[in-house]
């Protein structure tokens, strides 16, 4: 989950579009980040910590491609005045499945995608230009990744599976050591999480936690009253914010006031 772009700024629309049901196993969604109308100074877009990783790209300038890997901070990026981007969200794990690309190799970085996938980067640069309609890209990028993954062969780990099943079941809220008993040691384990998700799997179960509190949308009130942060595995509400503001980049108070 990403936070939606603020109410204030009427210039910029962010939305997200449902890939092919044949692809939802792999691919979150597809998302749009674009403005109405030019800008009086340049926008600057958060992006929080969601476990995934995105190739995105430039629809006025194809040739601007790029993956951005597993993140454990929130990353702001300066965007100009008007801009119009397409992305490709990944659910953690299927990007390094599909394109056996080491994910900690991408882990906290923005890379050109002609360096990681120059297959990729070609077909963006071929296929997309100015203009084009969300409805075109979506049906383009169905077709695109349906294709790719019925020429793919795929090779998982069920004991990485299992790991994951727990940390989502348990909403990110365990004891790495004991609560993931999948029959392996834990350094495969975390060379397994390494390579599939691009960090351990304390962080990203840390990642998970932020995650699920951010879905429940508490209100200020309840972020006071209720205690959520004891609910949610933390030691104290200074433990809370500390953490939440690394992976969102403002504190929670002021995450859900927006």
């Amino acid at each position: 989950m990403q936070p939606s772009v603020k109410p204030a700024v009427e210039q910029v629309a962010y939305r997200e579009f449902l890939p092919d049901v044949k692809l939802q196993d792999f691919i979150y969604c597809y998302w749009e980040l674009k403005t109405t109308e030019a800008m009086d100074a340049p926008y600057i877009y958060r992006v929080v910590a969601d476990g995934c990783m995105d190739i995105f790209f430039a629809l006025e300038n194809p040739q601007a491609n790029y993956i951005m890997g597993f993140s454990k901070n929130y990353t702001e990026f300066p965007i100009g005045k008007s801009f119009h981007y397409i992305g490709i969200r990944f659910l953690p794990s299927m990007f390094p499945q599909l394109f056996s690309v080491d994910a900690a190799e991408l882990s906290n970085r923005v890379e050109s995608l002609q360096d990681v996938l120059p297959d990729i980067s070609t077909f963006i640069v071929n296929t997309f230009q100015p203009g084009q309609k969300t409805h075109s890209l979506n049906v383009v990028l169905d077709n695109y990744f349906r294709h790719y993954l019925s020429k793919t062969t795929r090779t998982t780990d069920n004991r990485l599976y299992n790991a994951i099943n727990i940390i989502l079941q348990k909403r990110g809220v365990l004891n790495i050591e004991t609560d993931l008993d999948t029959g392996i040691s834990p350094r495969q384990l975390r060379r397994l999480f390494e390579f599939y998700i691009g960090d351990s799997a304390k962080t990203f179960s840390k990642v998970v936690r932020f995650q699920n509190i951010l879905h429940a949308k508490p209100s200020v009130q309840s972020l006071r009253q209720n205690k959520l942060f004891f609910d949610n595995g933390y030691y104290d509400q200074a433990h809370f914010i500390k953490e939440f503001k690394s992976f969102y980049g403002i504190t929670p108070t002021q995450a859900f006031l927006e």
